[in-house]
C-alpha cells in the first residue's frame, strides 16, 4: 500500500500527457514509424481520460489522512529514499487545491510539488499559482490532445487541424487513419458529445476567475491574462473537437438534439457577435446538417450517401425537423434563423436528389423555414453575430462552410431571391416617394436584400487563406454573348457552366486578381450601349465604367464653379453646390470599387490610367481640390494609391501630385497655407476631431515612396525632392498627434501607424552616399538656393540627434509598455502594436546605417553634428526621470508572446548596442537598477529562448502560412539572443550576457555557483534556457532533437557553452555545473557525429562547438585528477567495443538493447564498433565541389572577377564572401548605362547573364561557408585529438591501445587528405593533426622502449606493439601526402617534415649504457649477429624513402633552400636525419650533384648580413639564428663523412666562412664544421683554409681565448676552438702554402705563436689556477628548478679543453722533430706546482700565467695528477651508477625522485609524475650519468697519456740534450721557448738553463712523480687504456720517465 501511496514528484497528473502529446507529435507531425505502434499504445492506456475529460481523481479518505500525517510521519516519494516531512504549509495548500478542483488530495500534493519544481518558469509567482497554472495547461493539452485525436477522414474537405492530410502523404497513413478512426468511433459512441457540451456550458472565466479569487489563485496582471487565455483553450479545444468531428462525420441524432439543445441557450458577446466557442459550436451543427459536398460528384459519393443519416435514418430528420420547427424562440433569434436557413437549404438539397423521395413531407417545409430564418433577420445575424468574430477568419473550413451557406441560398432558393428583390424595389419606391413629398420614411420597411449584399460584400472582401471562394460568382460562359470579350475570364474551353454557377454569376464580386478582371470587363461591356448613344441613357446600364466617370467629370465640372450649369440639366441629380449624404455614399462606394478592382487587378490599373478619356488620375486629383467633404477626399486618395501600386503611374502620380498641390509646397516668402491638406488637417480635421484625409494622405505616401522615389520633384518651381512632403507628415502629422482630439479612440494610434509606416519604409530604402553629405545647390529663378536632401538623410538626422521625432519615438515605445504590461484590450490595439514595431524598425534601421552615415559624414568634413544611436539611447526618459530607454527596449521581450515581431525587433537592437564594450557595463547597471524590471527583463529573455513555438524555416520566401511566419519571427529572436550573448561573452566584465547567464556581477564571476533553477533560490537563466533547448531528446536514440529541428539555432547554443567553458573567468562553474548537474558532454558527445543532409554546414559546426567544449573538458578533469571523468569520456571517445551500461558511474547511458547485450556476451567474438573519434573524422568531407567557370558572351570574365572581388566582404562570422546585393546593383546599372538599339533588344539576354553571375556568386559564398565549416571541424577534432594524446594521463589509455588508436587515426585521415576530390583548404588542417599524431605515436614506442616493454632484438611481428608493416605503412601515406602538396605549400609540408621526423625518430636507438666492457666477440661473429629492432625498421625506413627517387630528394631539398624559415629548418633537419642513416650515400651524392651541397654553402653569405643584424642594439626576431644552425648542423652531418668534407672544401665552405663578418662581433657561436672537416677528412688543405679562417678572424679568436668569465657557453666554446687550433695553428700546415711569399709566412707564424702563448696560458687556468673555482661554480650555477647536469656538462668541457690543449702541445713536439735531440721546449725547466684557488674568495684576482710567459713543467704534472685523480673519481661514480642501474627496481623513492629531478623542469614537477614514469625517468638519468662517466674517462685517458709524452720529451731534453750555461742568467725568456726556430735559434736559447735549474728540475720532478703516482698510472692503464688505447704505453713512459728521474746529476 505504501507503494500505491507514493507521491510521483513529476506530477503523474500531467506528466503521461506530455508523453502522449511527444507520440501524437512524432506519428503526425514528424512521420516517425515507430511512433504509430507507440501511439496505438497511448490511447488505449488514456483512453479512460479522453471519456472523463477534465476529470481528476477522485478524493479519498485513505489519502487525505496519509496526507495530513506527511508533517509527522513523512511520506514516500518516487525516486527517492525513505519518507520525506514536508510542511504544514504545504499540506494545507493541498487540501485547498484538492477542495478548489475536487481532485484527490494525493494528487493535490503532487500537483504542488510538481508546482514548486516549475515555479522557476514563473517568476513572481507562488508554487500554488503555479501549480494551477499548471493544472489549467493540463486541461488546455488535453483539449487539444482531443482536438486531434478525433478527425476521421471520411469526406474529402477534412479539416486541417486533423493534420491527416498531412499523414496521408507518409508510408503509415493508412494505419495511421485507421488506428485515429476506430479510436474516436468508440470515443464517440461511449457519449464524449454529450461530456464536452457539458464542459463548455460549466466552464467560463469569470466563473473560473471567481473559484480562483477566493483561494488567492492568481496573480498578477500577465498570469491573469495567461490563466483567462488557458481557460479560453480549454473551452475552444473541446468545441473544436466536435468541430472536427462533425468536418468528416455526422453526429447521431441524440448528439445533434444535444447540440442544438445546446445552442439554444447561447448568449451573444457585448458587441452582438459570438465568441470563438459557440462560432465553432455553430459550425459544427451546420457541418452536421450539410449535403452540399454531394454535388463534388467524387468517386466515394455513392459511400457517403450510405452514411449519410439525413438519407439514412428518416428518424433523425424527423427528430432534427420537429425541433427546429416547433421550438420555442432562442436566446439568440439570429442563431436559431441561422440554423433554420441551413436546414431549409438541407431539405431543398435533399429534395431534388433521388433518395429524397421518401423525405417528402418534411422537405416541404422548406419554404416556411426560409421565411422565418428571414423574418429573424438571419444574413444581419451572419455579419454582425458571425463574421465580426475574432476566430472566424481563422479557420479556413468555416469560412468554406459560410461560403456553401451563402452560394446554396442563392442557387437552391432563386425564388426567395427573386422575392428580396421585388419587396427591396417596392420599398425603394416608397422611401423615394416619401423623400419627394417631404415626409417621414415608413418604419415598417424590412432591408433582406440589403443584408444579404452587405453579407456577401462583408465575407468576400478578406480572403485570408487566398482560397478566391469569389470566383464561384463568375460565369466564363458569359463570353459567348460578347465575342470581343472572348478569352476574358478564365480562358477555358466554351462550355456550359454548372446551374449554380449561372445563378450566382448575376452576383458579380471584385474581390481577388481574377474577380476583378472579370467585373472590369463587366463593368466596361454594360457601358457599350452608353457609348453608342450618349442621349439614350435610358437604355444603358448604370453599372458602367462610362457612367461612373461621366458622372465623377459632371461632379468636377459642377464643383469648380460657383453656379451651375445648364449643360447638366439632363443629368438625374441636380447640380447643386454641395453633394447630398446619398450622392455621397453611392460616390463612396464607386470609389471603392474601383479601389478594389485597381488594386487587385495591374492590368485593370493600367488599363483604366492608360484611357485617354477618363484620366481617372487627373480627375480624381482634379476632384481632391474641390470643396468635398473631407471622408470623400480620403476614398479619392485611397484610390489613388491604389493606382499607385504600378510603379509607371506612381512615377507620374509623384509629379501630379505635386502639380495639383494637394500639399501646398510652393508659397511665395511669408505667405500662409491657403489651401491643401495642411489646411484641412488643421482646420477642418482638427475640429472635428476626425482625420480620414491625413490618413488616406499617409497611405498615399506609403504606397508611393515604396513603388518611386522621384529626386527632380518640384524642379523649375522649388528645390526639388521629397523634403516638404517629409516635412509636414513630421511636423504636421507625427509630431502633434499626442496632443490632437479624437472623437475615436483608435483613430490616434491609427494617424501614428500610418506616418510611422512611411518613415519606416523611407529609412529602409536609404542606402548613405558621399553625395548626401555635399553641400550643393540649385539655379531657381536665377538664384543659388541649397538643394535638398534625400529623405532617408533627413530622417537620419533626425534620428541621431536628441530631436522631438528621437524623443516622441521613444515616449510611444513607454507607452506601448504601459498599455501592454495592464494586459486588457484598448482602442486601437493593433494600430498601438503597429505603431511600436514601426518605431522599433526606426531605431534598429538608425542602428544599422548608423556607422556608414557618421563615416562618410566624417570624410565630408561637414559641418553637421549627430550622436551614436547608442549614446542617445542611454539619455533620462522625460516620463520616468531615469536612463531607461533601453530597458524600456528589452521589456518588450518579456512581451514578445503577444507581439512576437517586437521581441525580434528588440533582440535586434540590442545586438547593435551590445558590440560597443563602453556600454556594456551601464546596461548591466540599468537592468539591475530595479529589482522588479530586472525579473521581468530576465523572465523576457528566458521566455524567448524557452518558447516551444518557434521553428526554423528553411523555405524563407514561403510566407503564405501566418503560423509558419510567426514561428520563424521566434526562432529569429531566439537567434538574435544568442548572438547578444555571444556578441557579450567576448568583451570585459562586468556585461550582459553574464548578467542574462545567471553569473555573479557584484562579486568575482568565478565565484559564482551555479545552480538548477529553482535550488537555493536560484531564477531560471538564459543558461538553464539554453540548455533546456539543447537536452531535450539526448536521452533518446535520435539524440538532441534542436539539432536536427533547428541546426543553426543548436550550433549558437553550443558556441555559447564553449565560450563559457573557454572563457579564464567562467570556465570552473560553467564546467563544475555542467559535469555535476546536467552530464552534459557525455551525453551528448555519444551522439555524434550529428548528420543533418540538409543542413551539412550547421551539423559541423554543432560538432565543432561540442568538441572544443569537450577538449577543455578532457584538459580540467586531467589537472584535477578526475580521473574517472576522464576516463570516462575517453572511453566514449575511444572504445571500439559496443558501449555497455556502466553501473559503476551511476550514469546511464544511451537506452539500446543492442548494446546491453553485447555487453553481457561481451568476449573475443563480439564485433567491434568503429570508434567515435573516427566517426566523427568520417562526418567531414574533404571533398568540396566548386561551381564551373562562368561562360559569358556579353561581360569580360576579368572584369567580372575583378567587380565580384571589390565587392568582397567580411561576414559577421569571418567570412570573406561576396556581398551579392551591391554586386546585383553594380551589374543592373552597367546594363543599365548601356546606350543604343542594340543594347536595348539585347537586354533580356544581358539579364539573363547577371542572374548566372550573382547565380554563380551565390554558389561560390555557400562553396567558402562549406569550407569555413569543414576546417572549423577539423580543427575541433585535432584540439580534441591533441587534448586526448597530450593533456590526459598517459596511463588511462595503455601503451598497446594507444598505439593501435594513433594507427588508426593516422591511417583514416591520410586516406581522406590523400583522396583525389580532397579539398586543398583542408590540407593545413590535416597536417597538423598528421604532426601531433606521428609526434604522440613516437612519443609512446619511446616510452614502451624505455619500459622495456618493447622487443629485444629483432622480432618479426613488429616493433614495440605496433606491427612494422603499420609503421611501414604510415611512412608511405606520410611521402605520398609530401609529394602530392606539389610546389606550393611550403608551411604545410612544414607540419609533415615534423611528422617525418618524429617518425624517423622511433627507428633511432635509444642510449645505452657505456659498461666500459667489450664483449668479447670476434669480428665475424659480430658480422653474422641478428640485426636489433632498431637497425632493421631503420634499414625498412630507407628503403622505402629511396623507392620515392629523386622526387622526394627534389622536395625536401628545394624546401631547405629556399621558403619559409621554419620550412627550411624542418626540411634541413629531415635532409640531417636521412644522411644520418643513408649508408649507402645516394642522398649526399643527389645533394652534391644536384648543387643543392653548394647553394647552401654560398647562402652563408646572406645569413652573414642576417646574423650581423641580430648583433645590433635592437634586434629582429631570431629566424635567421635558428636557420642558421639548422643549416650548420647538416654541413656538420655531411661534413662527418670523408667524402662530404671534400665536397664541402670543393664547394669553399671555409672560404665562405672566412668572408664572414659576423665572427668579428664577437658572437656566441663557433663554426664546429671546421672542426669535423679536420677529423673526418684529415685533408691538409682542409687544414690550411682553416687556418686562413684562423687567421682571419684572429681578433675574435684571441679575444675568446683571453676571456676571462669562464661560464658553461663559454667552455663550451673553448673546447670547439681549442680542438680546432690543436688541428690547424701547426707549422706543416704552413708549409703546404707554396704561393705564400716570406712576409706573409712571417705574419702567419706571428698568429700561429700567439694562438700557442695563449692556448698554453688557457691550460694554466684550467688546470691550475681556476679548476676549483669553475667546478665550484658550476654547481652553485644549477637554479631550484633547471636540470642537474650543468656540472657534469661544464667538467666535461673543461676536461675536452685540457686535452685539446694537450694534444697541441703533443703536435708541436713532434712536427718540431721526431727525435727530442733537436725539439722545441715549450715548458720551462720548472716543476713546481701552480698555486691553487679554492674559490672561496670570489672578490680576489685570479692570478694566472701572463701569455708572454712560458709555462712551467709543474704544470704538466699537476694535471697529470689532477688527470689520475678525476680518472678514479669518475670510474668509482660509473660503477656506482652502473649497479644502481642494474637494480633499478630496487632503489628507494627518495633516490628516484633526486634522479628524476635533474630531468624535471620546475619545482614540484616530479610529485606529480606517476611511479612508472618516475622509474623511465630514472633510467634515462642513470644512462646519461654513466655516459657521462665514461666520457669523462676517456678524456682523462688521454690527459694523462699526453701529459706523460710532453714531461718525458721535455725531461729527455732537459736531463741528456740541454747545455747549463752560466749560473748568473737565469730562465730564457719565454719568447725564446716554443718559437719555431732553426738549429741556430736553439743554442741561443740554452745558453739561458743553468745547471742548477737542471738539478733542481730533476729533484722536484722525482718528488712529484712518486711512486704513488706511478702505480695510480699503471692501474689506469690496467682498467681502461690496456683495452682502449696504445698497449702499454703508459707503461712504457713511466718507465722511461723513472729512467731520467734516475740518472745521476751530471
Amino acid at each position: 500500500m505504501a507503494a500505491q501511496m507514493a507521491v510521483n514528484s513529476g506530477a503523474s497528473l500531467w506528466g503521461p500527457l506530455k508523453e502522449l502529446w511527444e507520440t501524437v507529435e512524432g506519428a503526425v507531425w514528424r512521420r516517425q514509424a515507430e511512433s504509430v505502434h507507440l501511439l496505438g499504445l497511448q490511447l488505449k492506456k488514456h483512453k479512460p481520460h479522453f471519456l472523463s475529460l477534465f476529470r481528476n481523481p477522485p478524493k479519498s479518505a485513505e489519502q487525505r489522512e496519509k496526507v495530513r500525517k506527511a508533517s509527522l510521519e513523512g511520506i514516500s516519494i518516487q525516486g527517492q529514499q525513505g519518507a520525506r516531512l514536508l510542511p504544514e504549509a504545504l499540506l494545507t495548500e493541498a487540501f485547498i487545491l484538492s477542495d478548489l478542483f475536487d481532485m484527490g488530495e494525493m494528487a493535490a500534493l503532487e500537483l504542488l510539488l510538481a508546482g514548486e519544481h516549475q515555479q522557476s518558469y514563473f517568476p513572481g509567482l507562488t508554487r500554488g499559482t503555479c501549480c494551477r497554472t499548471s493544472l489549467l495547461g493540463r486541461q488546455a493539452m488535453f483539449g487539444q490532445l482531443s482536438a486531434h485525436a478525433h478527425p476521421v477522414p471520411s469526406r474529402k474537405n477534412i479539416h486541417p487541424r486533423s493534420q491527416l492530410m498531412v499523414v496521408c502523404v507518409s508510408p503509415h497513413s493508412g494505419e495511421l487513419v485507421a488506428l485515429t478512426t476506430r479510436f474516436t468511433d468508440e470515443l464517440m459512441s461511449q457519449g464524449l458529445t454529450q461530456r464536452i457540451l457539458t464542459l463548455v456550458s460549466e466552464i467560463s472565466v469569470p466563473r473560473e476567475f471567481e473559484r480562483l479569487q477566493k483561494q488567492c489563485g492568481l496573480g498578477n496582471e500577465k498570469h491573469r491574462k495567461e490563466v483567462a487565455d488557458l481557460i479560453k483553450e480549454c473551452r475552444l479545444s473541446l468545441a473544436e473537437c466536435l468541430f472536427a468531428w462533425t468536418c468528416q462525420s455526422p453526429l447521431t441524432k441524440d448528439d445533434t438534439l444535444a447540440l442544438i439543445g445546446h445552442l439554444e441557450t447561447v448568449t451573444a458577446e457585448a458587441d452582438g457577435s459570438l465568441d470563438s466557442v459557440n462560432v465553432a459550436l455553430l459550425m459544427a451543427l451546420l457541418y452536421c446538417l450539410d449535403v452540399s459536398f454531394l454535388e463534388q460528384g467524387t468517386e466515394d459519393r455513392e459511400d457517403l450517401l450510405q452514411a449519410l443519416p439525413l438519407l439514412t435514418e428518416r428518424e433523425y430528420v424527423s427528430a432534427v425537423h420537429c425541433r427546429l420547427v416547433e421550438a420555442q424562440p432562442w436566446k439568440l433569434p439570429g442563431l436559431q434563423a441561422v440554423v433554420r436557413l441551413a436546414w431549409a437549404l438541407s431539405l431543398r438539397a435533399l429534395s431534388q436528389l433521388p433518395q429524397g423521395a421518401a423525405l417528402v413531407e418534411f422537405t416541404e417545409g422548406d419554404e416556411s423555414l426560409a421565411d422565418q430564418a428571414l423574418l429573424d433577420s438571419v444574413f444581419l445575424f451572419l455579419t454582425e453575430g458571425v463574421l465580426s468574430c475574432e476566430g472566424f477568419a481563422q479557420e479556413e473550413f468555416y469560412t468554406r462552410r459560410l461560403h456553401s451557406l451563402i452560394t446554396d441560398f442563392l442557387a437552391l432558393m432563386p425564388m426567395k431571391v427573386k422575392q428580396l428583390r421585388n419587396r427591396a424595389d417596392e420599398d425603394a419606391r416608397l422611401l423615394h416617394m416619401a423623400i419627394q413629398m417631404g415626409s417621414e420614411p415608413p418604419t415598417s420597411l424590412r432591408r433582406d436584400l440589403d443584408h444579404l449584399m452587405i453579407l456577401i460584400g462583408e465575407f468576400y472582401s478578406k480572403d485570408p487563406f487566398n482560397l478566391e471562394l469569389a470566383l464561384d460568382f463568375w460565369c466564363p460562359s458569359e463570353s459567348l454573348q460578347h465575342t470581343s470579350l472572348t478569352g476574358s475570364y478564365l480562358g477555358v474551353a466554351l462550355q456550359r457552366p454548372p446551374h449554380k454557377q449561372v445563378v450566382l454569376s448575376k452576383f458579380g464580386l471584385a474581390n481577388g486578381p481574377q474577380c476583378a478582371q472579370y467585373c472590369l470587363c463587366l463593368l466596361r461591356a454594360n457601358g457599350a450601349p452608353l457609348r453608342e448613344n450618349l442621349q439614350g441613357a435610358a437604355a444603358s446600364s448604370p453599372v458602367s465604367w462610362e457612367h461612373f466617370f461621366q458622372s465623377l467629370m459632371l461632379y468636377h465640372e459642377n464643383l469648380r464653379r460657383d453656379l451651375p450649369s445648364a449643360d447638366t440639366a439632363q443629368y438625374r441629380h441636380p447640380p447643386l453646390r454641395g453633394i447630398t449624404q446619398r450622392e455621397l455614399d453611392g460616390l463612396t462606394s464607386f470609389l471603392q470599387l474601383l479601389t478594389t478592382i485597381v488594386t487587385w487587378s495591374e492590368s485593370a490599373r493600367l488599363t483604366l490610367y492608360k484611357h485617354p478619356q477618363w484620366t481617372p488620375v487627373v480627375l480624381m486629383l482634379g476632384l481632391a481640390q474641390c470643396s468635398i467633404p473631407p471622408v470623400l477626399k480620403a476614398e479619392l486618395l485611397h484610390c489613388l494609391a491604389a493606382f499607385g501600386k504600378s510603379p509607371e503611374v506612381a512615377a507620374s502620380l509623384w509629379q501630379s501630385l505635386e502639380y495639383a498641390q494637394v500639399l501646398q509646397t510652393v508659397r511665395a516668402p511669408g505667405q500662409r497655407a491657403g489651401a491643401g491638406i495642411e489646411v484641412e488637417l488643421n482646420e477642418i480635421e482638427s475640429s472635428c476631431e476626425e482625420y480620414p484625409l491625413t490618413r488616406a494622405f499617409c497611405n498615399l505616401i506609403s504606397t508611393l515612396v515604396e513603388r518611386a522615389l522621384p529626386v527632380n520633384l518640384g524642379v523649375g518651381l522649388r528645390a526639388p525632392g521629397l523634403q516638404p512632403y517629409l516635412d509636414f507628415l513630421r511636423d504636421g502629422v507625427f509630431l502633434p498627434f499626442p496632443t490632437r482630439a479624437y472623437r475615436r479612440a483608435a483613430e490616434k494610434w491609427e494617424v501614428a501607424e500610418a506616418v510611422l509606416e512611411v518613415f519606416h519604409k523611407l529609412l529602409q530604402d536609404y542606402k548613405p552616399q558621399p553625395a548626401d553629405f555635399l553641400t550643393e545647390t540649385v539655379v531657381l529663378q536665377g538664384e543659388q538656393i541649397p538643394a535638398l536632401k534625400p529623405p532617408g538623410y533627413s530622417l537620419m538626422f533626425h534620428l541621431l540627434n536628441d530631436s522631438p521625432m528621437l524623443a516622441l519615438c521613444l515616449r510611444l515605445l513607454e507607452e506601448g509598455l504601459c498599455h501592454l504590461d495592464t494586459y486588457a484590450p484598448v482602442p486601437g490595439q493593433k494600430q498601438l502594436e503597429r505603431s511600436v514595431l514601426h518605431c522599433l524598425s526606426l531605431l534598429d534601421l538608425a542602428l544599422q546605417k548608423q556607422v556608414v552615415f557618421m563615416d562618410l559624414l566624417r570624410e565630408s568634413q561637414a559641418s553637421l553634428l549627430v550622436s551614436p544611436m547608442e549614446q542617445l539611447l542611454q539619455g533620462v526618459s522625460a516620463r520616468s526621470r531615469r536612463a531607461d530607454h533601453i530597458a524600456n527596449i528589452a521589456r518588450y521581450l518579456y512581451h514578445s508572446s503577444s507581439i512576437p515581431e517586437a521581441g525580434l525587433l528588440s533582440a535586434k537592437i540590442l545586438c547593435h548596442i551590445a558590440r560597443y564594450p563602453n556600454i556594456q557595463a551601464r546596461l548591466v547597471g540599468d537592468f539591475t537598477h530595479d529589482q522588479s524590471v530586472s525579473d521581468k527583463l530576465m523572465a523576457g529573455f528566458v521566455e524567448c529562448l524557452d518558447n516551444e513555438e518557434a521553428e526554423e524555416d528553411s523555405e524563407k520566401d514561403d510566407d503564405s502560412d501566418p503560423e509558419k511566419g510567426v514561428a520563424n519571427i521566434r526562432h529569429e529572436t531566439k537567434i538574435h539572443i544568442l548572438n547578444l550573448l555571444i556578441t557579450s561573452l567576448e568583451l570585459k566584465a562586468p556585461n550582459l550576457a553574464l548578467y542574462l547567464l545567471g553569473y555573479e556581477l557584484k562579486k568575482a564571476v568565478s565565484t559564482t555557483n551555479l545552480q538548477d533553477a529553482g535550488v537555493l533560490g536560484c531564477p531560471r537563466s538564459c543558461l538553464h534556457a539554453i540548455l533546456s533547448l539543447l537536452q531535450r531528446g539526448s536521452e533518446k536514440r535520435s539524440g538532441p532533437v534542436l539539432t536536427h529541428q533547428a541546426p543553426h539555432l543548436a550550433e549558437l547554443c553550443y558556441q555559447v557553452i564553449y565560450q563559457l567553458c573557454a572563457c579564464p573567468e567562467t570556465s570552473g562553474p560553467t564546467m563544475r555545473y555542467l559535469r555535476t548537474s546536467q552530464d552534459f558532454l557525455y551525453s551528448h558527445l555519444q551522439h555524434l557525429p550529428f548528420v543533418l543532409p540538409n543542413a551539412k554546414i550547421a551539423a559541423l559546426s554543432q560538432m565543432s562547438w561540442l568538441m572544443k567544449t569537450a577538449a577543455i573538458e578532457l584538459r580540467l578533469t586531467s589537472l584535477n585528477r578526475q580521473r574517472s571523468h576522464t576516463q570516462r569520456l575517453l572511453s566514449l571517445l575511444l572504445d571500439d567495443q559496443p558501449h555497455t551500461q556502466r553501473a559503476a558511474d551511476g550514469e546511464m547511458g544511451m537506452e539500446e538493447d543492442t548494446r546491453s547485450v553485447s555487453g553481457f556476451l561481451h568476449f573475443d567474438t563480439v564485433s567491434k564498433v568503429r570508434r567515435k573519434l573516427l566517426s566523427i573524422l568520417d562526418a567531414i568531407d574533404f571533398s568540396q565541389k566548386v561551381p564551373e567557370l562562368l561562360q559569358l558572351d556579353f561581360f569580360e570574365r576579368a572584369q567580372i572577377e575583378q567587380v565580384i572581388s571589390n565587392c568582397e566582404h567580411v561576414d559577421k562570422n569571418g567570412h570573406t564572401v561576396c556581398n551579392v546585393k551591391l554586386l546585383h546593383r553594380v551589374l543592373v546599372a552597367e546594363v543599365n548605362a548601356l546606350q543604343g538599339r542594340a543594347a536595348i533588344g539585347q537586354r533580356p539576354l544581358l539579364m539573363e547573364e547577371v542572374n548566372s553571375i550573382l547565380q554563380q556568386v551565390v554558389e561560390r559564398n555557400q562553396v567558402r561557408h562549406s569550407l569555413s565549416a569543414k576546417r572549423h571541424a577539423l580543427q575541433a577534432w585535432r584540439e580534441l585529438v591533441e587534448t586526448l594524446f597530450t593533456a590526459c594521463p598517459f596511463d588511462l589509455i595503455p601503451t598497446d591501445e594507444r598505439q593501435l588508436i594513433i594507427r588508426d587515426l593516422l591511417l583514416d585521415l591520410h586516406d581522406k587528405v590523400l583522396s583525389e576530390d580532397a579539398a586543398v583548404e583542408l590540407m593545413p588542417m590535416a597536417a597538423g593533426a598528421v604532426f601531433t599524431l606521428t609526434a604522440n605515436l613516437s612519443h609512446s614506442v619511446l616510452s614502451e622502449q624505455q619500459q622495456g616493454l618493447g622487443m629485444e632484438g629483432g622480432a618479426s611481428s613488429g616493433f614495440a606493439s605496433i606491427a612494422n608493416s603499420a609503421l611501414h605503412l604510415i611512412l608511405r601515406k606520410l611521402l605520398d601526402f609530401i609529394l602530392c602538396t606539389g610546389g606550393g605549400f611550403q608551411r604545410l609540408r612544414a607540419h609533415l617534415y615534423g611528422s617525418l621526423l618524429y617518425y624517423l625518430q622511433i627507428a633511432q636507438k635509444p642510449d645505452e649504457p657505456d659498461t666500459l666492457q667489450t664483449d668479447g666477440k670476434s669480428m665475424w661473429e659480430r658480422l653474422t649477429a641478428p640485426e636489433d629492432g632498431f637497425s632493421k625498421l631503420q634499414r625498412e625506413n630507407l628503403s622505402i624513402i629511396e623507392s620515392y627517387g629523386t622526387a622526394l630528394m627534389e622536395v625536401v631539398c628545394r624546401d631547405a633552400c629556399d621558403g619559409h624559415e621554419i620550412g627550411r629548418m624542418l626540411a634541413l633537419a629531415v635532409l640531417n636525419r636521412i644522411l644520418s642513416i643513408d649508408k649507402q650515400r645516394q642522398w649526399l651524392l643527389f645533394v652534391c650533384n644536384s648543387g643543392y651541397l653548394r647553394v647552401l654553402v654560398e647562402s652563408l653569405r646572406q645569413d652573414d648580413a642576417a646574423l650581423q643584424a641580430l648583433l645590433s642594439p635592437q634586434p629582429p626576431p631570431l629566424k635567421p639564428l635558428y636557420v642558421y644552425e639548422s643549416k650548420m648542423a647538416l654541413l656538420m652531418r655531411v661534413a662527418m663523412t670523408g667524402q662530404g668534407a671534400v665536397e664541402l672544401l670543393r664547394c669553399g665552405l671555409v672560404a665562405q666562412l672566412v668572408e664572414c663578418q659576423v665572427f668579428d662581433m664577437l658572437p656566441r657561436a663557433t663554426p664546429t664544421e671546421c672542426l669535423v672537416i679536420l677529423t673526418s677528412a684529415q685533408h691538409q688543405q682542409g687544414a690550411a683554409q682553416v687556418l686562413h679562417w684562423l687567421i682571419a678572424h684572429a681578433d675574435t679568436i684571441q679575444s675568446i681565448l683571453r676571456c676571462q668569465e669562464l661560464s658553461m657557453g663559454a667552455l663550451q666554446e673553448l673546447s670547439m676552438l681549442t680542438g680546432i687550433i690543436s688541428k690547424t695553428a701547426l707549422p706543416g700546415v704552413l708549409k703546404m702554402e707554396q704561393d705564400v711569399n716570406s712576409s706573409a709566412l712571417m705574419e702567419f707564424q706571428g698568429h700561429i705563436g700567439r694562438f700557442q702563448r695563449q692556448c698554453l696560458s688557457l691550460l694554466g687556468r684550467l688546470a691550475g689556477s681556476e679548476r676549483v673555482r669553475i667546478l665550484k661554480m658550476a654547481e652553485e650555477g644549477v637554479a631550484p628548478g633547471e636540470p642537474a647536469d650543468r656540472r657534469e656538462e661544464m667538467e666535461l668541457a673543461a676536461q675536452q679543453i685540457c686535452a685539446n690543449v694537450m694534444e697541441y702541445c703533443q703536435t708541436l713536439l713532434l712536427q718540431s722533430s721526431p727525435k727530442a735531440q733537436f725539439s722545441i721546449c715549450l715548458f720551462s725547466p720548472v716543476a713546481t706546482e701552480p698555486a691553487v684557488r679554492d674559490g672561496s674568495r670570489a672578490d680576489l684576482p685570479v692570478p694566472a700565467v701572463p701569455a708572454s710567459r712560458v709555462p712551467s713543467l709543474g704544470l704538466v704534472l699537476y694535471l697529470l695528477k689532477n688527470a689520475a685523480a678525476d680518472f678514479f673519481r669518475f670510474h668509482q661514480s660509473h660503477q656506482q651508477s652502473l649497479s644502481k642501474l642494474q637494480g633499478l627496481e630496487n632503489l628507494p623513492p627518495e633516490e628516484l625522485k633526486e634522479l628524476c629531478q635533474a630531468l624535471v623542469y620546475g619545482s614540484g614537477g616530479v610529485d606529480k609524475i606517476p611511479p612508472a614514469q618516475r622509474s623511465v625517468l630514472a633510467k634515462r638519468r642513470l644512462v646519461q650519468l654513466i655516459n657521462n662517466r665514461a666520457k669523462l674517462l676517456a678524456l682523462c685517458s688521454y690527459i694523462i697519456e699526453t701529459c706523460l709524452f710532453v714531461v718525458w720529451r721535455h725531461l729527455e731534453y732537459y736531463l741528456l740534450y740541454c747545455t747549463p750555461s752560466d749560473p748568473k742568467d737565469s730562465l730564457l725568456p719565454s719568447s725564446n721557448f716554443g718559437m719555431l726556430q732553426n738549429g741556430g735559434g736553439r743554442n741561443l736559447g740554452l745558453s739561458h738553463v743553468s745547471r742548477q735549474d737542471l738539478e733542481q728540475l730533476q729533484t722536484d720532478v722525482a718528488c712529484s712523480f712518486g711512486d704513488s703516482l706511478q702505480r695510480k698510472l699503471l692501474e689506469v692503464e690496467a682498467l681502461y687504456s690496456q683495452a682502449r688505447s696504445r698497449y702499454t704505453f703508459i707503461q712504457v713512459l713511466v718507465r722511461r720517465i723513472r729512467g731520467l728521474l734516475c740518472r745521476p746529476k751530471s
